[in-house]
């Protein structure tokens, strides 16, 4: 599907096949010297051949087009590699292009996952059946850094960088404010929450990204142009429910945890999930893995404002009243 959204900038959907997300939006915009392309897809030859059909479609030179990419997940970021030209920019943030030059690899996060009550056998089914695993990048371009404030020029459009943490550590989006535009990559979404992972120690994405939501709010948002699903209405009510959402999220576990001390895997399996599943065993082990970072994130946010005691029990951490 290819549409035109606002002058010159169309929104191209990536299939993502057997993905709950269903597509990507790709934008594409026109400029003179050179155009831009917002997101890419996964390395998988369906994504490829809907962006270089769209490509031709809009009779784009690679030579002259560059690449934005809004987060390292490999949704947005995987296909880069296949289809950017020779004279490509890749413009992408410095914490996540910092993330890739350390080479560390999955079993970090294994490890982590692992130490969080995630079963060991499910571990390994769950990297075998994580998408950045099975369809990431075959190698890294070479990436233009950028940073919160940065401008990026498009024809007529004149892109602010705003860096926004939460969904990932380095998520950036681009504001246009002549024009009202937000390209909100996973930042906003319409019909669908972000997911906020957390993976690692030292690191609270939740509180990120309530802050980042709140610096968007801020913002007089036109038209967001969100990284899946239907197009925002309203970026400013979005921000308020995505915040409500997660409030009430933190009220949940906190519910959870006056009842006993859990880890993150037994605090996911039992908080409320909108998936087409009865019990917590039909979960696909890939959406375990996703509502495990998930339960992690929030009993982050409330370990470090006191609200959640933190403690080991047989090599696991548990969480349980403060």
């Amino acid at each position: 599907m290819l549409e035109e959204v606002a002058p010159r900038l169309f929104r191209v959907q990536i299939p993502l096949p057997g993905s709950p997300l269903k597509y990507l939006n790709s934008y594409f915009i026109l400029g003179q010297p050179r155009n831009l392309i917002v997101d890419t897809g996964l390395n998988r030859p369906e994504c490829e051949a809907a962006m270089t059909g769209a490509m031709g479609e809009l009779g784009l030179d690679l030579g002259r087009t560059d690449f934005f990419i809004t987060h390292l997940h490999a949704d947005h970021f995987a296909l880069t590699s296949k289809v950017a030209g020779q004279g490509s920019r890749v413009f992408f943030n410095r914490p996540e292009a910092e993330l890739i030059e350390a080479h560390t690899g999955w079993e970090p996060m294994i490890n982590f996952g692992g130490l969080n009550g995630f079963p060991r056998d499910e571990l390994v089914a769950a990297l075998n059946n994580h998408p950045g695993y099975k369809y990431g990048s075959e190698w890294v371009p070479q990436l233009s850094l950028i940073s919160d404030g940065d401008h990026l020029t498009v024809g007529e459009y004149d892109f602010t960088c705003l860096v926004t943490p939460g969904h990932t550590l380095g998520h950036t989006c681009l504001w246009e404010e002549q024009r009202g535009i937000l390209l909100a990559g996973d930042h906003v979404l319409g019909d669908i929450t972000p997911n906020i992972q957390c993976w690692k120690d030292d690191y609270d994405p939740l509180a990120d990204y309530l802050k980042s939501l709140a610096r968007v709010a801020e913002l007089p948002v036109r038209l967001t142009l969100p990284g899946h699903r239907s197009l925002v209405a309203d970026c400013r009510a979005r921000t308020q429910e995505l915040d409500r959402h997660h409030r009430q999220r933190l009220t949940e576990i906190k519910g959870i945890l006056a009842t006993g001390s859990y880890s993150a895997y037994e605090t996911a399996a039992r908080m409320r999930w909108d998936i087409k599943c009865d019990t917590w065993e039909e979960f696909p082990v890939a959406q375990k893995w996703f509502a495990t970072g998930e339960a992690m994130a929030h009993l982050r946010y409330l370990e470090n404002r006191g609200e959640a005691l933190r403690q080991e029990r047989d090599g696991v951490r548990v969480y349980g009243p403060a």
